[in-house]
């Protein structure tokens, strides 16, 4: 039986220590507290949660590792005119027969669904989704290429570690995409969690307050982003001169026309002000400035 490439403790400090370490990296730019208190505590129900869906599966439905027969080592009776195990022909057999060390029997029997996959998913997607929205990849200009290379860099290294798992015969194929799924899941619902969306590109970077429902009039942070490029990151410089582009409107919702003349950040709320630390400008836009 080979060893393990990437040990569990390793994926999961992988899927854990490197987002971590990546958001902070982009605070160089951001400096905002509750970007980095939002994005790790998303992280963080990502984990858990696809930690603990996984662990019910494996409890529950389970499976027999590719190397399962290596760790059992069966001690079949030799073969009679009348076979002594069960079913059709009497040629199946339960753990019973096994003489290996019980421990690794009882893993082996914990196939489904990898637990690796899951936290190597749940993290590094999660991460991918953070990246897609402070690079702004995906947005209103052309980014550079790199920009796209570190968006799925994640993915690349969550699809090694599980593709890892069928080389050192630790895990099926399936039991790896399952993982991946469930950790990919998890990931989208809790980045949704914190943040105001996922895909729309003009507030997909913008931290969501436990006390204060989000409104396009009311919106803070709305330049906690990494790049730098076409006004993104800089008060006022948004979208600036696209006086009739898609944007918000008075009541606080999405629509077409010109946009909103009602500004960010003049709403009552007993929460404290969360403006980005920094010499980049206040949140607070002027009456002539597009949302975005």
């Amino acid at each position: 039986m080979r060893n393990e490439i990437v040990p569990i403790w390793a994926a999961a400090m992988l899927g854990s220590l490197v987002p971590i370490a990546v958001i902070l990296i982009c605070q160089i730019r951001i400096r905002s507290f509750w970007d980095v208190n939002n994005a790790v505590i998303g992280l963080l129900y990502s984990l858990i949660t696809a930690a603990v869906f996984q662990v019910f599966l494996k409890w529950l439905i389970g499976g027999l590792r590719p190397h399962f027969l290596t760790v059992c080592q069966p001690s079949i009776p030799a073969e009679t005119l009348q076979e002594t195990g069960n079913g059709l022909r009497q040629i199946m057999y339960d753990r019973t027969i096994c003489t290996g060390d019980q421990n690794e029997i009882d893993d082996s029997l914990e196939s489904f669904p990898s637990g690796h996959s899951t936290a190597a998913f749940a993290g590094f997607v999660f991460l991918y989704l953070y990246l897609n929205a402070k690079l702004k990849v995906w947005s209103n200009y052309h980014p550079a290429m790199w920009k796209l290379i570190a968006t799925y860099a994640p993915i690349l290294g969550a699809t090694l570690i599980a593709g890892a798992l069928t080389i050192d015969e630790y895990h099926n194929w399936y039991d790896c995409l399952a993982g991946a799924i469930i950790g990919t899941v998890m990931a989208f619902s809790s980045y949704r969690m914190v943040y105001a969306s996922i895909w729309d590109w003009r507030i997909n970077h913008i931290p969501l307050n436990r006390a204060v429902p989000f409104t396009a009039g009311q919106a803070e942070l709305e330049h906690a982003v990494f790049t730098r490029k076409v006004g993104w990151g800089v008060a006022g410089t948004h979208l600036a001169g696209e006086k009739n582009a898609v944007g918000y409107g008075n009541h606080g919702g999405i629509g077409e026309g010109p946009v909103a003349h009602n500004g960010f950040g003049h709403g009552h709320t007993s929460s404290p002000s969360r403006k980005p630390v920094g010499n980049n400008g206040h949140h607070v836009r002027t009456g002539s400035d597009n949302i975005v």
